[in-house]
């Protein structure tokens, strides 16, 4: 359900693309990435069915994005030491909003967001612990 809503919001991508790949090309671009994290960042009008992502040729031109009626989008997911030598997968996702029409764009798609997000709990995070588990 999950990689349905993705390929909805962000068409061309393919229907087997992992979470690994989607966040590492077009429209994301790698802001940072270590050994146990990944920081993406997507920029552009995200509450339209066009593909209207611009594509950034460098993560300092992700921090200085400042086009009027776009928002600028980021995700992080990285791995954190628990107790008993466990690991925690977490996820945060970030996006701010530029200018008016960007706040309006955001406001629109805010329900539709808010409505699916449990799936990233479920469906996203059960499949990375699923394929950890394969090794």
């Amino acid at each position: 359900m999950l990689g349905r809503l993705v390929r909805w919001r962000i068409p061309g991508l393919a229907r087997d693309e992992s979470y690994n790949d989607l966040f590492r090309q077009a429209p994301f671009m790698v802001l940072e990435e270590g050994e146990r994290a990944l920081i993406s960042g997507l920029v552009g009008r995200i509450w339209t069915l066009r593909r209207d992502y611009p594509s950034l040729g460098s993560p300092d031109e992700f921090r200085h994005w400042s086009a009027r009626g776009t928002a600028r989008v980021v995700i992080a997911t990285w791995v954190q030491t628990a107790d008993g030598g466990r690991s925690v997968l977490m996820s945060e996702a970030r996006v701010q909003a530029i200018g008016a029409q960007g706040r309006l764009g955001v406001a629109a798609v805010r329900p539709i967001v808010r409505a699916f997000q449990h799936l990233i709990g479920t469906e996203a995070i059960g499949a990375t612990v699923r394929r950890a588990e394969r090794g």
